[in-house]
C-alpha cells in the first residue's frame, strides 16, 4: 500500500513538472514570437502605396501640360529622376532618421535598411511593405518642389536637391510628426500629410524659385499659358485618383469603416474645391477657367489631407470650398508679389497645406476642433505645427539651394532658356516635327489644305 501511494506522488511530481516546464516554454515562445502579419492589410497598404507612385505620373503630366512646349521633356525628366534620387536618399539616410527609434527630433536606427524588424511596430504589416509606402510619400514632396522651379532649373540641380530633401528635410519633420516626434507627443494631428507632404515640398519649391529669380521672359501680371491643358487635364485625374491611395492608405490596416470614410471626406474636398475655383474665374474674367478648376481640385485634396479622417463629410465640402478659393486668390497674390511660379504649386501645394492643417483644429470631430467643442487647444497645437514646418524646412532649404547654386549648378544659362532645356540638357524635344517645320522657315499659320506652304513642300519621312 504504502510502495503504491509513494509511486503515485512520484507520477504526480512529475506530471507537475512537466505542466511547469511546458508553461515555461510557451512563455519564452510567446516572448520571443514576432507580431502576426495580416494578408489584407498587407495587401490594401500595398495597393495604396502603388496609387501614389502612380501619382508621380500625375504630377509629370499637370506640369508637363502647365509649361511651354521646348521644356516638357525637362520636367517629365526631373519628376522621373526625383522618384529615384528619393528612393536612394530614403532607402540609406531619410527612413531612419524618420521612423527609427531615437528622441524626439529624429531617429538613430535602420540606416541602410538594417536591423529592420519583419512586422513594424504596432501594426500588422512587414516593415518593409510600410518602408515602401512612406518612401512613396517622401518621393511625392520632393517633386511638388518641380513645379515652382519649372522652366530655369539647371538638371543637375534638380537630382541635387530631390537627395538632399530624402535625406535631411522631408525626414526630420516626418519624425516629427509620424515618427514619434515632439510633435507627435504635443498631440499635433496631420492624418495623411497637409504639413509632412505638401507643405514642405511647397517651402523646397518657394525657397528654390526665390533664390534663381523669375522666368527671363516672365511679367507678372500676364500670364505664361501652358502649352497642353489636356495633358494637365490628365495628370489632374490621375491625382485626384492617386489620392484614394494617399488618403485611406495612412491608415495602415485594411479597417472598412474609417478607409469608407476618408475616400468620401476626400472625394467631396476635391469636387467643392474644384467648382469653386471654376465659378470665381467666371466670375472675374467670365472665362471658365479649366486651369483653375484642376487647382481648386488639388487645393481641396491637399487641405483634406491632414483631417481627412477627423472631419465629417459635410465638413469636408466646406473644406473644399474655402481650398478652392485659396488656390484662385493664391494664384493673383503669387503675381503681386512677384514670385514666379509657373503651375501655381504654392496656393495648391503651401498655402492649402497650411490651411488643412488649421482645418483639423476648426472641423474635427468628437471634441478635437473648435466647431465640437474642443475649444482653441487643438487649433493652438496645430498653428504650432506649421510655425514648426516653417522653421525647419524654409532656412535649410535656403542654405541647400545656395550651395547647390555654388557648387553643382541652378539654374541653365540665358541662351538655353530661351531656346528651351530639352535639346540643350537631353537632345529630344517632345514635338520634334514641328521644329522641324520651323527650322525650313515654315510657319504653321501659312499651312492651307490645298497648296503647300510657303517656302516648299512640306518635310517628307527621312530628310
Amino acid at each position: 500500500m504504502k510502495r503504491n501511494i509513494r509511486t503515485w506522488r512520484r507520477l504526480a511530481n512529475v506530471l507537475v513538472v512537466g505542466a511547469l516546464l511546458l508553461v515555461l516554454a510557451q512563455t519564452a515562445a510567446a516572448q520571443g514570437e514576432q507580431p502576426e502579419v495580416n494578408a489584407l492589410d498587407t495587401v490594401w497598404v500595398l495597393v495604396a502605396a502603388f496609387l501614389v507612385f502612380f501619382m508621380q505620373a500625375g504630377f509629370g503630366f499637370l506640369e508637363a501640360g502647365f509649361v511651354r512646349s521646348k521644356h516638357v521633356v525637362n520636367i517629365m525628366a526631373e519628376n522621373f529622376m526625383d522618384t529615384t534620387m528619393s528612393t536612394l536618399g530614403f532607402i540609406f539616410v531619410g527612413f531612419g532618421l524618420m521612423f527609427g527609434s531615437g528622441n524626439a527630433f529624429f531617429g538613430t536606427e535602420w540606416f541602410a535598411m538594417r536591423n529592420l524588424p519583419e512586422v513594424y511596430p504596432g501594426l500588422t504589416i512587414p516593415t518593409l511593405a510600410f518602408f515602401f509606402f512612406q518612401f512613396v510619400f517622401c518621393a511625392a514632396a520632393a517633386t511638388i518642389a518641380s513645379g515652382l522651379m519649372a522652366e530655369r532649373t539647371d538638371f543637375k540641380g534638380d537630382m541635387a536637391y530631390s537627395l538632399v530633401t530624402a535625406v535631411l528635410i522631408y525626414p526630420i519633420f516626418g519624425h516629427w510628426v509620424w515618427g514619434g516626434g515632439w510633435l507627435a507627443q504635443l498631440g499635433y494631428l496631420d492624418f495623411a500629410g497637409s504639413s509632412v507632404v505638401h507643405l514642405v515640398g511647397a517651402l523646397i519649391g518657394l525657397a528654390g524659385t526665390l533664390v534663381m529669380g523669375k522666368r527671363r521672359d516672365k511679367v507678372f501680371g500676364q500670364n505664361i499659358r501652358g502649352h497642353n491643358i489636356p495633358l494637365a487635364a490628365l495628370g489632374t485625374f490621375i491625382l485626384w485618383f492617386g489620392w484614394f491611395g494617399f488618403n485611406p492608405g495612412s491608415q495602415l490596416a485594411a479597417d472598412p469603416l474609417p478607409i469608407s470614410h476618408i475616400v468620401v471626406t476626400t472625394d467631396f474636398a476635391a469636387t467643392t474645391g474644384a467648382i469653386t475655383a471654376m465659378l470665381l474665374s467666371y466670375l472675374y474674367t467670365r472665362k471658365w477657367d479649366v486651369s483653375m478648376a484642376f487647382n481648386g481640385a488639388l487645393g481641396g485634396l491637399v487641405a483634406i489631407t491632414a483631417g481627412c479622417a477627423f472631419v465629417t463629410p459635410m465638413g469636408a465640402l466646406v473644406i473644399g470650398v474655402i481650398a478652392g478659393a485659396i488656390a484662385y486668390y493664391g494664384v493673383q497674390l503669387m503675381e503681386r508679389l512677384g514670385i514666379d511660379d509657373p503651375v501655381g504649386a504654392f496656393p495648391v501645394h503651401g498655402m492649402n497645406g497650411a490651411f488643412g492643417v488649421l482645418a483639423v483644429g476648426i472641423w474635427g470631430t468628437d471634441g478635437i476642433g473648435l466647431l465640437s467643442g474642443g475649444g482653441f487647444t487643438q487649433l493652438g497645437i496645430q498653428a504650432i505645427g506649421i510655425v514648426a514646418c516653417v522653421l525647419w524646412t524654409l532656412p535649410l532649404s535656403f542654405i541647400m539651394f545656395y550651395l547647390i547654386k555654388r557648387f553643382v549648378g541652378l539654374r541653365v544659362a540665358p541662351e538655353i532658356e530661351a531656346a528651351g532645356i530639352d535639346l540643350a540638357y537631353h537632345g529630344i524635344e517632345s514635338y520634334p516635327e514641328f521644329d522641324a517645320v520651323e527650322l525650313r522657315g515654315i510657319q504653321v499659320r501659312d499651312w492651307d489644305a490645298d497648296q503647300p506652304p510657303r517656302g516648299g513642300m512640306l518635310p517628307q519621312a527621312g530628310d
